[in-house]
């Protein structure tokens, strides 16, 4: 491509396509993470930046309650570490968390040097509290909105930046490779064009994959494209088995999985049965702010008797102002926060696992990196604390940036001509085909390897993935990219949640109902699969059986 000097801005992904395609660093996603170490990166070179759908729509902007943040000192940081520790049930990478909580400060200091509007009172910044927090330290933004006032900030930042360009409707096909080294990607355009795009670093900040479940309050674009390029190319991929269900989306036949905020219990919303009764007493002193595994499985097994519900009856606030977004939803099915009982029940929400990182961003592939939710550091452990996702996008994105352009300068990389091998085009499968053959994977996905399994469901859930992909959908078109990733991403998921013989945070086994006394991270690369007990270790050496 010409040489990337122009303001950030979205240009036209079918003007690239004729243009030189040697960049410095190339960015997968325009989230959090992807947005933050674009910011980094824009200093020690030219940045490309590419995104799915338009630069509004990632997990980040779906993002509620807020983002979790010590700013009240010292104890405070150390009261944030433990809470971190204590959710992720004995799973957590001490080092990941410490990073997490120490720059977490530092990180939202700058988005506020941004431009961030987070919703003050008096001046002050206002601060809540949500599930398995000891004390308030949410901050949020418009009620309810936190994520998507982020995003813009970040972009509107962005914006200001020179080197960095931004393309939107560009989906990944596969990462460029040579000897074992990453050297950029192949991306499809919104005009079913292909590019291909050397970089001296590739940062994969794509997201989750909650759309491998049919029920999930993750939007379209979340269909785990990041992480199955990277398995594919020979990545580990670590914790895949921990997928958290957040407790409460909205339960309403027709109706979305409309994501009903932590924030909503934060401000002393109860759970109710059919029979209208409290009923988290009977799972864990925190009550309704238990760990989101404790709540979603409470709630689940509730449910088994009648709907479940959020009830605010009790609650003396204007609902309509803190949370007008979500008023907002519920009006459209003449529900009011203040006055009526709110369906509920869990839906696929976030992935703990990802590609195998340390800290700092690096794979195990060298020239890769990964940050966000595509990424697995160990930092949430089995099961993430509420409102850690954005902070962990922020820290950790910043961090991969600094490692790319670390690496950048010392190892410059002479990019040979690569021969990258396409899916075939020969047989392009209908979209209404590929549609249709997503949705049985998604509903399969739910059924057999959702919330609560066991060994027979995961062993039927691995057959009915054989027999899926002697269908699964052919040619370049988007969905059928998106049928290969889900495929790929529901194999390394069911693999993983069948080898480990235990419950703990969101994998719970009705088979292994109890802990394993040895806390491990599973670890997948090239379809063997080990368990490891440092992911710090697990990163310096070659995965082997």
């Amino acid at each position: 491509m010409s040489s990337i000097t122009s303001a950030a801005s979205s240009v036209d992904p079918a003007s690239l396509a004729s243009s030189q395609q040697h960049i410095d660093f190339l960015v997968i996603g325009a989230g959090i993470a992807g947005l933050s170490a674009a910011i980094r990166l824009a200093r020690a070179g030219s940045v490309l930046v590419v995104t799915k759908e338009e630069l509004a729509e990632s997990n980040t902007a779906y993002a509620q309650g807020g983002i979790a943040v010590a700013i009240s000192g010292d104890e405070d940081v150390a009261l944030h570490y433990e809470d971190t520790l204590a959710a992720g049930d004995g799973l957590v990478n001490h080092e990941a968390a410490h990073v997490l909580v120490e720059q977490g400060p530092r990180r939202v200091e700058e988005l506020l040097a941004w431009g961030t509007a987070f919703d003050r009172e008096n001046g002050e910044l206002m601060l809540t509290r949500e599930g398995a927090h000891s004390r308030s330290r949410i901050l949020h933004a418009n009620g309810d909105a936190t994520g998507r006032e982020i995003a813009v900030s970040l972009l509107r930042h962005v914006r200001t930046l020179p080197s960095i360009r931004l393309v939107e409707w560009t989906t990944g096909i596969d990462l460029l490779t040579h000897n074992h080294r990453v050297l950029g990607a192949t991306l499809l355009d919104g005009e079913g064009g292909i590019l291909t795009v050397h970089a001296r670093a590739t940062l994969l900040a794509s997201g989750g994959a909650g759309q491998v479940y049919s029920d999930t309050t993750n939007p379209a674009v979340a269909t785990g494209d990041g992480i199955a390029m990277a398995y594919r190319a020979g990545a580990a991929v670590s914790d895949m088995e921990f997928y958290q269900f957040h407790p409460t989306a909205f339960s309403q036949p027709g109706a979305p999985r409309f994501l009903l905020s932590e924030a909503l219990r934060g401000e002393g919303a109860y759970l109710v049965n059919a029979h209208g009764e409290r009923f988290m007493q009977r799972y864990h002193p925190l009550l309704e702010l238990a760990p989101r595994d404790v709540v979603a499985r409470a709630i689940t097994r509730e449910g088994i008797a009648g709907p479940v519900y959020l009830d605010m009856h009790h609650v003396a606030k204007d609902l309509h102002a803190r949370f007008p977004g979500i008023s907002r939803f519920l009006a459209k099915y003449s529900l009011d926060l203040n006055r009526d009982l709110i369906p509920v029940r869990p839906a696929a929400h976030y992935l703990m696992g990802g590609v195998l990182t340390d800290v700092h961003g690096h794979t195990t592939l060298p020239g890769l990196y990964a940050a966000g939710e595509a990424a697995c550091t160990g930092v949430h452990g089995a099961n993430r604390l509420a409102s850690n996702s954005l902070l962990e996008g922020l820290v950790f994105g910043a961090l991969a940036a600094d490692a790319m352009i670390a690496n950048a300068s010392q190892h410059p990389v002479s990019i040979p001509s690569v021969a990258q091998q396409l899916p075939s085009t020969e047989v392009t499968t209908p979209d209404a085909d590929s549609e249709r053959w997503i949705e049985d994977l998604r509903s399969n996905m739910w059924h057999y390897a959702g919330l609560l399994r066991d060994a027979q469901g995961l062993e039927t859930m691995q057959h009915t993935l054989d027999a899926l992909a002697a269908t699964m959908p052919r040619g370049l078109s988007r969905r059928a990219i998106e049928a290969r990733n889900l495929h790929t991403v529901a194999k390394v998921i069911v693999a993983s949640a069948l080898a480990r013989h235990e419950s703990r945070g969101a994998h719970y086994r009705h088979d292994y109902p109890q802990h394993d006394p040895r806390a491990r991270h599973s670890v997948l690369k090239d379809d063997l699969l080990t368990f490891e007990k440092n992911l710090n270790e697990a990163m310096k050496s070659p995965v082997t059986l």
